[in-house]
């Protein structure tokens, strides 16, 4: 009995890896929230990204799932700019930063939304869910205004921002878990549609609901 127990516990377990960009204008701080989230670890001395780098971090979500988030460093240079679509297929989410010093790299968070909004969508057709980090937050003395944050967001469809510190390790471990949430509810949604798509067709054209119901 408890062997019969121990097998259907982990035939119901689940894996998933997801790779989640990171994007953002140079020295905006993705090296070091992507090693704060990784490692737990910060350091002031980070080499600027050149290219791309990644790093694996692996959570226990729930009771019986493990996710394996592989997360992508992108480097902030122009000049890499054409290499952005190779580094952006198969992605499933993204984290955009800007630094809350430097107003020139809030200026360029629409440029980088739109960049991957252009170059990599889900299998679906669906743009990827992209969360808005707004990094340093222990160097500025004003906090931000949230209902002109959350309004920016809406107006560029972001699902949703946060203001982080890799430093001081602020919001780092709740951006991934939004992110996290938000990919595995959709692909939740994603395999009871395709198990309902299944099940009507093995029953057949008699059995299907008629037209004119809600479809959500």
């Amino acid at each position: 009995m408890a062997g019969r127990e121990a097998q259907q516990a982990q035939a119901a377990a689940k894996e998933f890896l997801f790779k989640v960009l990171v994007v953002g204008d140079m020295a905006t701080g993705k090296t070091a929230i992507i090693r704060r989230c990784v490692e737990g670890a910060f350091s002031d001395n980070y080499k600027t990204t050149i290219g791309v780098d990644f790093a694996l971090k692996t959570i226990k979500w729930g009771s019986n799932t493990l996710v394996y988030l592989q997360l992508w460093d992108i480097a902030g240079q122009e000049r890499y700019g054409n290499l952005t679509r190779v580094y952006y297929k198969e992605a499933v989410a993204a984290f955009v930063v800007f630094d809350l010093t430097r107003n020139s790299s809030f200026e360029s968070v629409k440029r980088w939304k739109d960049d991957i909004d252009n170059k990599v969508r889900l299998p679906n057709g669906d743009p990827l869910p992209v969360i808005l980090l707004a990094n340093k937050c222990d160097m500025v003395k004003t906090a931000l205004n949230e209902e002109v944050m959350d309004q920016y967001c809406k107006e560029n469809g972001f699902i949703s921002w946060f203001a982080t510190s890799a430093k001081e390790n602020t919001n780092i471990d709740e951006s991934v878990a939004c992110i996290v949430n938000h990919v595995i509810k959709k692909d939740e949604q994603g395999a009871k549609g395709d198990a309902e798509a299944f099940a009507l067709n093995e029953a057949g054209p008699s059995t299907r609901p008629s037209s004119g119901g809600c479809c959500s």
